[in-house]
């Protein structure tokens, strides 16, 4: 059985293509990317420009394997995805007063019963704990006995338009929807550990037209939310302040760049010469009109600045649920986002917290390859891995796929098992 990971990105779409054998790690046949083409922070905002980026790295997957684009994970973003709390009760249906898995999907299904803003639509609903007879924090009530269960969820909704056109997009290129995942719990599932989780901790997955976090506690998700600023939003910042052009900034930025200015001499300048000698390219043939000496510090802080904008963003979702600066496991930072230097010391100075680069982890994939294994052991790659795993853990689960028409309610609720207590 072939499985897709399909990662939709404003900079870039990656895909795994991988084998998965019933008790075997999954195996990596494949990895693409190609730059996103019509898709803005997060959202595809022209259907014809995203199909064809996506149809060149679906053409690439039928040389493969054809069936695979008939098992497709994909990450949902953009910063128009909401999450809230809600609760569910039921009384127990049977005489005998024991639970059954009627009276769980029933107040599972009460718990989705939210007003929701015309052109919403749920795409989570996460069980953080179960209450039976007014006793908390029961992880499995099945078998329980008692008279009334309540459940408190955690929803997650999406602007159905978006939605809609990831699937009207890969539908007509001959691809199916297994799961849909929202893209900071994929991210989530490669990179942070249990232990973290269990503490407390936040990953953050900085794309280039998007942040997203999901914040994790006792092993259950807390929160999850995103916003419409990213590493893009560095690049085109140091193009305008450097006036040159946008290829040149993202140069600029990975490899002379530095998320703390104080950190930068003053006096010290980079030229076209220094440029070419650090990155191995020709900086005319990226921009032919970029001669001009510039000041290092100049150029951190740019960067500085709008990722302390990010950070901003960040503490204050933290703030508006109590958990500023009190987050044990600390930050978890992946995304394309991630590379940029120093930016753990940003991220320690303005959140107050630990902090780490998050590379996904591959030790449960069977990589032969060594190329596709230095391509997958980078931070971008966080949300592939994790719908590749994701995609895997139903496999191996249920022994099927399930039917497309019904990932929307079925697949995902099993899918996100994994962020349940």
């Amino acid at each position: 059985m072939f499985i897709t990971a399909l990662d939709i990105g404003s900079g870039q779409i990656k895909a795994i293509v991988a084998q998965v054998i019933k008790d075997n790690k999954p195996s990596v046949v494949n990895v693409f990317r190609e730059p996103s083409r019509g898709i803005r922070r997060g959202e595809i905002v022209d259907a014809g420009e995203a199909a064809d980026s996506l149809n060149r790295i679906f053409n690439k997957i039928k040389e493969i394997n054809r069936p695979a684009l008939k098992n497709i994970f994909v990450n949902v973003g953009g910063a128009n995805i909401k999450c809230q709390n809600s609760k569910g009760i039921v009384a127990v249906s049977r005489a005998d007063n024991e639970i059954s898995q009627d009276d769980i999907d029933r107040v599972i299904k009460a718990s989705q019963a939210i007003k929701l803003l015309p052109n919403r639509m749920i795409i989570h609903t996460i069980t953080r704990e179960f209450v039976v007879d007014g006793i908390g924090d029961v992880r499995e009530p099945l078998g329980m006995n008692g008279t009334r269960l309540e459940v408190n969820s955690l929803i997650i909704d999406a602007f159905s338009p978006n939605v809609k056109n990831i699937l009207n997009v890969i539908g007509s290129l001959g691809g199916s929807v297994s799961g849909l995942v929202y893209n900071p719990l994929a991210s989530a599932r490669s990179v942070l550990t249990k232990n973290q989780k269990d503490l407390g901790a936040i990953l953050i997955d900085i794309g280039s037209g998007t942040t997203a976090i999901s914040v994790f506690e006792e092993g259950k998700l807390l929160h999850a939310a995103g916003f419409p600023v990213g590493g893009g939003h560095v690049t085109n910042d140091l193009a305008i302040g450097l006036k040159c052009s946008v290829p040149a900034a993202e140069l600029i930025k990975i490899f002379f760049g530095c998320a703390l200015a104080s950190e930068v001499h003053a006096k010290e300048r980079i030229n076209t010469v220094a440029i070419e000698e650090k990155s191995g390219i020709d900086i005319k043939e990226v921009d032919r009109n970029f001669r001009t000496a510039v000041s290092r510090r100049f150029i951190a802080e740019i960067i500085e600045s709008r990722l302390s904008e990010i950070f901003e963003f960040i503490n204050s979702e933290l703030k508006s649920i109590g958990r500023a600066g009190q987050l044990p496991g600390g930050a978890v930072i992946c995304g394309g986002g991630a590379k940029i230097p120093d930016i753990i010391d940003l991220a320690k100075k303005e959140l107050k917290l630990a902090t780490e680069i998050g590379l996904p982890e591959n030790k449960d994939l069977e990589i032969i390859h060594p190329d596709l294994e230095n391509q997958l052991n980078e931070p971008e790659f966080a949300a592939a891995v994790g719908l590749l795993y994701l995609g895997t853990d139903q496999h191996l689960k249920d022994g099927q796929w399930l039917p497309v028409d019904k990932f929307s309610i079925d697949s995902i609720k099993r899918i996100l098992k994994y962020f349940a207590p």
